[in-house]
């Protein structure tokens, strides 16, 4: 997610943005920009794509004084990063300055309006219509209108009033030089109240040297901060008192938003992450991507999913659902072996490589294959502007924010959910008969953030289990179905985290040689969900057990048979089987993470490993 810093005061502003936005780097960011309203009310904006440090050494020698300012660093959904698309954005007027979280999902709509109306733009992002809205309302309201706010809190107000979405917002005008205005719905936004001025920002260390009071701003809450003044308001436009916190964390902590782990904390940030990704793609019954407009999908007789680790078993995942909606042949290949095969591809083939970072050199090389072999390329990647996207023919960004830990958590559910969607929205074209599957998984990924939020209440068992059996040195994993590749995903994060040797098995693949690892003690984990493959899953426990095993069961809520057939069970929502890899990962990832603290080990550092594999 962007980071965003906010100050009206009497220090200088600029100082404190800069710093503001040093401590919000932790969260990835591919521009920086900040806007300052100087002592004679010119607005000064200096943006630039790259580092923070770009910006510091673009602005060097500068003068740019002023007590009132913004600053953003921008993780690009909506444009690529540039210079042009780098926040903070101006109105036509070059009077409104605004910096902006989340994604408007109907930003085109009121683009095209405000384009209509003669608003001119210079960017691609969805940002720039909120500076135009602000101006439109500006220029509306009614010189009495609302009175005791500031106006470009009243404008601000009636402008998010029309946008469908999530955000947080900072906005400063010239017709309120001393105030800075906020507003947030579904993404966070915090003021920071300090002696010598007020702060706004994204997250607690953009203010934490400055102070430890702050107010978290609640849903829908709009917010104008003076130096010596905060004005809370909700969406009706009725004053609002909030609770001033003192915050106990050191900035190290603040960073993790108090989780002792950047990967726990990623873990939990799963449903807001889930909720970007499909933000703006769900409309109705329907699937909207008009990214895949770019790609024929008539010319389709065949689909190539490659990528490498997590991104190999999202795919391995997502070919259940893809060949049960599109009803064409789906192959998944690692991209490390792809790349040095002779595989039989042609114009009727679209690839789509997936990898987080978009510059894994693998599946990089895999991707350019098949290009060369004439398929269509689309790809799916957290990093827009990585060189992954300037191979492909179209792009579906996964929008899951930046992930600091090095194993993958949020950008795997992320990776898995935009696969899905893919496929629900290429169903409505090559398969026009599953029109009425689509509509009901459309309704299920819609609930699909918060079965994932009830799916992190498995913590504790998680911890337990760990606490459990603090000497494993080895731990199979087995699941049918879509249970498998998910087994594979949960014994991958377990080897990376927690260094315990850990393996995947398709479950009815025990009796052809695996079983013979089989001992007294030895220890399984079933995902044992509800699905077709449900009653064969309890059949391959029940070989375990014969032989001594113990089992630990992921298991459906309300499901009491399976007490019978296992040790251990955690339960999480029940959720229909082409999505349940989804949730049913996530008591997976708690799990390891447990292990890795009982074992002492770096957690977000993994021994030998690298966030972006950038080579062979």
């Amino acid at each position: 997610m962007c980071g965003i810093v906010g100050y009206a005061g009497r220090r200088p502003a600029l100082p404190l943005l800069l710093k503001g936005l040093e401590r919000l780097e932790y969260r990835g960011y591919d521009s920086a920009g900040v806007a300052i309203i100087s002592p004679t009310n010119e607005l000064l904006v200096r943006k630039a794509a790259g580092r923070l440090e770009r910006l510091v050494k673009a602005i060097s020698g500068e003068n740019l004084d002023g007590q009132v300012g913004i600053g953003h660093t921008r993780w690009a959904t909506h444009g690529r990063p540039s210079d042009e698309n780098a926040h903070p954005h101006v109105d036509c007027t070059r009077r409104i300055c605004v910096v902006h979280n989340g994604i408007i999902e109907n930003y085109a709509e009121l683009r095209e309006q405000l384009t209509a109306d003669g608003h001119e733009f210079r960017s691609e992002t969805d940002t720039e219509v909120l500076a135009h809205l602000i101006e439109v309302e500006l220029k509306r309201l009614p010189a009495d209108a609302e009175p005791g706010l500031p106006r470009l809190l009243a404008a601000t107000r009636r402008a998010v009033a029309g946008v469908v979405g999530s955000y947080a917002i900072a906005a400063v005008s010239l017709d309120d030089p001393g105030v800075v205005v906020g507003a947030r719905l579904h993404a966070p936004l915090i003021v920071g109240l300090a002696k010598d001025g007020n702060l706004l920002a994204s997250d607690t260390p953009a203010f934490l040297e400055q102070t430890r009071r702050q107010i978290r701003l609640q849903e829908g809450d709009l917010v104008a901060i003076t130096a010596d003044s905060v004005t809370v308001i909700d969406r009706r436009g009725c004053l609002q008192e909030r609770e001033v916190e003192q915050i106990s964390w050191d900035v190290a902590a603040a960073e993790k938003a108090g989780y002792p782990h950047f990967f726990l904390k990623e873990v939990y940030e799963q449903p807001e992450a889930l909720e970007r990704t499909l933000a703006g793609r769900l409309r109705d019954d329907l699937v909207h991507l008009p990214e895949l407009d770019a790609i024929d999908l008539k010319r389709v007789r065949r689909i190539l999913l490659t990528g490498c680790g997590s991104a190999y078993h999202a795919c391995l995942m997502a070919r259940y659902a893809l060949e049960s909606w599109l009803r064409m042949p789906v192959e998944c290949e690692l991209s490390s072996e792809l790349r040095y095969r002779n595989p039989v591809v042609d114009d009727s083939v679209l690839c789509i490589a997936v990898s987080q970072s978009g510059e894994t050199a693998d599946t990089i090389a895999a991707f350019e294959m098949a290009g060369l072999l004439r398929a269509q390329q689309l790809a799916v990647t957290n990093v827009a502007g990585s060189v992954i996207t300037s191979m492909a023919d179209a792009v579906v960004l996964q929008q899951s924010g930046p992930e600091v830990a090095v194993v993958a958590s949020k950008t795997f559910t992320g990776q898995l959910t935009t696969l899905l969607l893919v496929g629900l929205a290429m169903a409505r074209v090559v398969n026009p008969s599953s029109i009425e599957i689509v509509g009901p998984f459309v309704g299920w990924l819609r609930k699909l953030p918060g079965l994932v939020k009830a799916a992190l209440l498995t913590d504790n068992d998680a911890a337990r289990i760990a606490e459990q059996y603090p000497n494993i040195d080895r731990l199979f994993f087995i699941g049918r179905g879509v249970g498998y590749p998910t087994a594979l995903e949960g014994a991958l994060k377990l080897k990376e985290i927690s260094y315990i040797h850990a393996e995947g098995y398709a479950a009815g693949e025990l009796k052809h040689g695996p079983l013979a690892l089989i001992q007294p003690d030895s220890l399984v984990l079933a995902l044992a969900t509800r699905g077709v493959t449900l009653d064969k899953v309890l059949s391959n426990i029940e070989e375990i057990r014969a032989r001594g095993g113990r089992v630990i069961a992921i298991a459906t809520d309300g499901d009491e048979h399976i007490a019978m057939h296992a040790d251990d069970v955690i339960r999480v929502p029940d959720t229909p089987e082409l999505l349940s890899p989804v949730v049913n990962v996530v008591p997976l990832q708690l799990l390891a993470y447990h292990a890795a603290i009982a074992r002492g080990c770096d957690v977000d550092k993994p021994r030998n490993l690298a966030k972006s594999v950038t080579v062979e």
